[in-house]
C-alpha cells in the first residue's frame, strides 16, 4: 500500500521505510505549502477538538456530534465555501458552533485530516482514505483557485496515478465508496475503480490464455467482498470486454455463496454490507411450515442482493448449475422478490431441469414475515404450483428438441427425479389428491419406462392419507400402469392391503404374465434394467444375479422335464404297441386252439357214433 505524506515546510525528502508496524515500504512525498502553520496539532477534551496555538480559535465548526474550534484564517484561505458562508452568515455562538456541516463525506475523522491540511500539518494518502478526502475536499471547494496545489489536486493526482495502478488499492478505494454515496458517484470515482478492476481481469485471463473453468480464480473472492451494485457494475464490465460466460457465471455462484443466506438455521451466508465477511444476521429456518426469523432487519437487502443476481446472470444455459438456480428461486419467494423476476428464473430452470436433485426441488411455500398460519387454511410445506411450472417449461423445450429433430432427450433421466419429488410431497398430509394426481399426470406416460417410482410414490400418499375412500384410491391408483411395475413391485404390490382389490388383481395379472415372460426367457433383461434403473424396493445388482441364476436353472429344469416327458411318452407308446400285439397274437393262439378243440370233439363223436351200435349202451355214450 502507498501513501502521500503531505506537510508545510520547505524542502522534498526521499523516499523512507514505514513505520515497524508496516511490512512494507511506503511511498512518502513531502509536498511543500505556501502557508506557515500558526498550530502545532490538535488535543481532543470529550466530544471537542482545540488546535494547539497560542492565539484563541475564533470558527466552531460541528461535524456529527464532534465541535471543531479552530482559526478562521487558515481555512478560509484554502476552502471557498467556508470563504462564502463566513462573508454572509452571522455567527450564532449561542448553538454551541459557528459552522454546522451535514453528512459530511467520511465524518469527523475526515474533516479532521482536512483542518490538518489547512493548517500546514502532515497528512497522510492512502487507498482507505483518498476517496472521503476527495469528497470533502470537493464539498469545501478546495480548489487551484484558491491555492496551488489544494487538497483537489493531491487527492486527484494521488487517487489516479498510484491507487488506480493497483488491484489491491482500487479494492480498498472502492470499499470505501460504500459509505461515501452520492459524491463518489458524481466524482466518477466508483466509474474509473470499476473499470479499473474489469481491465485488470481481463489483461490476467487474456494474458493466462485457457483456464479451468470451474474452478475459482484469484480474483473472485475480492469481488466478492464489495456491495452488490458495485459488483453489478463490474460482472458488466466485464462482460462488455468479452470474458467467457461460463468464468462470469462462476464469479457470481461465488458471490451468492457468500451473500445469500442458507436455507436451514446453520446460516452460511455472509453479509456483503459494507464489504465485512460477517455471518448473516438474518438467520432463519423453516420447520413445520414456519419461518422462525431472529432478525428481519436486512430482509430488505437480501432481496436487493437476490434480485441483482438474477437480472446479471449470464443467458447461456450451462453457465450456472441448477442447484444455484433453485437456491435463488428458493430465496426469490421466500424474500417476496419481483415476480417477473421469479417467473424468469423458473423458465431457466426448465431448461436445465435434468440437472436438479430432490432436495433442490423442495421449494418453501412461505415467505419472510408470514409469522402465524390460519389453522383452517390447509397449507401445504412445499409449493407445488412452482415445481408444476417448472416442468412445463421443461416439457416445452423437449418438445421443441424433438420438433428440431435434435436426438438428445434428456426426459427418460426426469421421471427418476420426479417421481422422487412425488414422494417426497406424498408425506404432506395437506396435499390433495387432485393436486397430487395432476402433478403425476403432467409427466408423459411415455417417459415413464418403469412405475416402480410411482407406485412408491402412491403407497406414500396412502400411507400418509388413512382415511381416503375406496373411490379416491382407485382414482389414485389410476395413474399407475401395472404392466409397468417390476416382479419386485409386483410382489410388494400384491400384498399391499392398502390398494383397492382391482388393482391387485391387476398387479396379480400382471405379475403372472411377467413370471411367464421370465421363464421362457423373454423381457426380463429389460425388466431388470428397468428396476434397476428406478432403484426400486432397494433391489441390489446381488439379487438381480440370483435371480437370473435361479431363472436359468429353472430353464435349464424345464428343458430337462420336456426332454423326460418325450422319453416317458416314447416308452409309453413303444409300451402299449408291444402289449397290443401280444393280446392279438395271443387271441390268435386262443381262437385256434378253440377251433382245434372243437374239431377234435366232433371227430371224436364221429367215431363213437360209427363203433358203437344202437342200444342201451348207445345211450349211455350219448
Amino acid at each position: 500500500m502507498q501513501k502521500l505524506i503531505l506537510d508545510g515546510q520547505e524542502n522534498i525528502s526521499d523516499h523512507h521505510e514505514s513505520d515497524e508496524n508496516h511490512q512494507n515500504h511506503d511511498q512518502c512525498i513531502v509536498v511543500p505549502t505556501m502557508l506557515n502553520a500558526i498550530a502545532d496539532g490538535f488535543i481532543k477534551k470529550e466530544k471537542s477538538w482545540f488546535a494547539t496555538s497560542q492565539l484563541p480559535s475564533d470558527l466552531s465548526i460541528r461535524v456529527e456530534d464532534i465541535t471543531f474550534y479552530v482559526h478562521k484564517y487558515p481555512l478560509i484561505a484554502r476552502c471557498g465555501y467556508l470563504n462564502q458562508i463566513e462573508l454572509h452568515e452571522p455567527q450564532n455562538s449561542h448553538l454551541g458552533y459557528d459552522i454546522k456541516l451535514e453528512k459530511f463525506p467520511g465524518g469527523s475523522e475526515t474533516f479532521e485530516t482536512i483542518l490538518k491540511f489547512c493548517y500546514g500539518l502532515p497528512i497522510s494518502l492512502n487507498p482507505a482514505n483518498v476517496a472521503a478526502l476527495r469528497c470533502g475536499s470537493e464539498i469545501l471547494e478546495m480548489t487551484e483557485a484558491m491555492e496551488e496545489g489544494n487538497l483537489i489536486s493531491k487527492t486527484e493526482a494521488f487517487f489516479t496515478f498510484v491507487a488506480l495502478s493497483s488491484w489491491n488499492d482500487t479494492i480498498a478505494v472502492i470499499k470505501s465508496c460504500e459509505m461515501l454515496s452520492p459524491w463518489a458517484e458524481n466524482l466518477q470515482i466508483v466509474r474509473r475503480c470499476c473499470d479499473s478492476i474489469a481491465w485488470k481481469i481481463f489483461r490476467e485471463n487474456s494474458t493466462a490464455g485457457e483456464i479451468i473453468i470451474n474452478e475459482r480464480t484469484w480474483w473472485f473472492d475480492d469481488v466478492a467482498t464489495l456491495r452488490i451494485d458495485f459488483f453489478m457494475r463490474i460482472i458488466t464490465a466485464v462482460r462488455v470486454k468479452g470474458i467467457k460466460p461460463e468464468i462470469i457465471g462462476s464469479c457470481i455462484m461465488n458471490y451468492g455463496e457468500k451473500c445469500l443466506p442458507s436455507m436451514y438455521g446453520d446460516t452460511k451466508g455472509m453479509d456483503c454490507k459494507n464489504g465485512t465477511n460477517r455471518r448473516n444476521d438474518s438467520q432463519w429456518s423453516i420447520t413445520s411450515g414456519r419461518i422462525e426469523e431472529m432478525s428481519i432487519g436486512q430482509n430488505k437487502e437480501q432481496r436487493t442482493i437476490i434480485e441483482s443476481l438474477i437480472s446479471i446472470l449470464p443467458p447461456q444455459k450451462e453457465t450456472v448449475s441448477c442447484k444455484f438456480l433453485l437456491r435463488l428461486l428458493k430465496m426469490s419467494i421466500v424474500y417476496a422478490a419481483s415476480p417477473a423476476l421469479i417467473s424468469e428464473l423458473e423458465k431457466r430452470i426448465g431448461m436445465v431441469l435434468e440437472n436438479a436433485s430432490t432436495n433442490d426441488l423442495l421449494i418453501p411455500t412461505y415467505a419472510v414475515g408470514e409469522q402465524t398460519i390460519n389453522s383452517n387454511e390447509e397449507q401445504t410445506i412445499h409449493n407445488i404450483d412452482v415445481v408444476q411450472r417448472i416442468l412445463d417449461y421443461f416439457l416445452m423445450y423437449e418438445q421443441q428438441k424433438l420438433q428440431q429433430q435434435e436426438l438428445k432427450s434428456t426426459t427418460l433421466n426426469i421421471s427418476k427425479l420426479f417421481d422422487s419429488y412425488l414422494v417426497e410431497i406424498a408425506r404432506d398430509p395437506n396435499v390433495s389428491i387432485t393436486k397430487f394426481r395432476v402433478l403425476a399426470e403432467s409427466l408423459p406416460r411415455h417417459v415413464r419406462t418403469c412405475h416402480d417410482g410411482l407406485y412408491r410414490a402412491i403407497d406414500t400418499y396412502l400411507k400418509t392419507h388413512p382415511s381416503l375412500s375406496e373411490h379416491d384410491r382407485r382414482r389414485l391408483c389410476k395413474i399407475m400402469d401395472c404392466g409397468k411395475l417390476s416382479l419386485d413391485g409386483c410382489m410388494h404390490a400384491a400384498q399391499n392391503e392398502r390398494l383397492p382389490m382391482r388393482i391387485i388383481i391387476q398387479v396379480l395379472l400382471s405379475e403372472q404374465v411377467k413370471m411367464r415372460a421370465a421363464v421362457h426367457g423373454k423381457d426380463i433383461t429389460e425388466s431388470d434394467d428397468n428396476s434397476d434403473k428406478e432403484n426400486s424396493w432397494s433391489s441390489t445388482k446381488n439379487e438381480v444375479k440370483s435371480l437370473r441364476e435361479e431363472l436359468e436353472n429353472v430353464k435349464i429344469q424345464i428343458t430337462e422335464l420336456h426332454r423326460d416327458y418325450s422319453e416317458l411318452q416314447q416308452e409309453y407308446e413303444k409300451t402299449n404297441n408291444n402289449h397290443r400285439s401280444s393280446w392279438t397274437s395271443g387271441w390268435r393262439k386262443m381262437k385256434k386252439s378253440a377251433l382245434f378243440i372243437r374239431k377234435m370233439i366232433e371227430d371224436e363223436t364221429q367215431k363213437g357214433e360209427h363203433r358203437v351200435k344202437p342200444g342201451r349202451r348207445t345211450q349211455s355214450i350219448s
